[in-house]
């Protein structure tokens, strides 16, 4: 029979969390700061604009490329390029099948699949996917204005790379 120190051993173990350890808190700091900064400025751009930049899937975007800047799903490539190639998944989508919400969910799977052939990763980009679906913009207008909020969600964080000791964004660009 186990000991009572044996046991209680076990039910640590058990009870342990097997997430990562969290970053320090300067790492929190500057991703949060830098996340707070792409999205008010992607809102403040679209004001002077007057056109939406900020869309759902770039805050998502954001905590990415500054919350996991190492990750493949983080890199400009896959940024921009996942973002944009979505958005044109979407539209020919809708121009297949309209806008309905069986449309924008046959978008939002064929768009993983794009991105992955395309070898630009990039899961929040699914769901601009399906945004294109459902709210039907114009492609002219949607798409430079889309390439423009993730070149500058990657640009805000290639400066907070620059506050964050040890830290290099991106790990490559192309």
């Amino acid at each position: 029979m186990p000991s009572a120190q044996t046991a209680s051993a076990v039910d640590r173990t058990a009870l342990s969390s097997k997430a990562p350890p969290r970053p320090p808190w300067a790492a929190v700091a500057v991703a949060t700061a830098a996340a707070v900064t792409g999205l008010v400025a992607l809102v403040g751009l679209g004001f002077v604009m007057g056109q939406a930049l900020l869309i759902p899937p770039l805050a998502a975007s954001a905590a990415l490329v500054y919350g996991a800047p190492a990750l493949p799903l983080a890199q400009p490539r896959s940024v921009i390029g996942g973002q944009l190639l979505s958005a044109c998944v979407g539209f020919a989508v809708h121009a297949v099948a309209g806008s309905s919400l069986w449309a924008a969910a046959v978008a939002g799977g064929l768009a993983l699949g794009a991105m992955m052939a395309a070898r630009t990763p990039h899961s929040p980009a699914a769901a601009t996917a399906v945004i294109v679906v459902v709210t039907e913009p114009d492609a002219l207008l949607y798409l430079p204005l889309l390439a423009l909020a993730a070149a500058l969600l990657v640009l805000v964080g290639v400066l907070a790379a620059r506050l964050r000791p040890g830290s290099a964004y991106p790990t490559y660009w192309w």
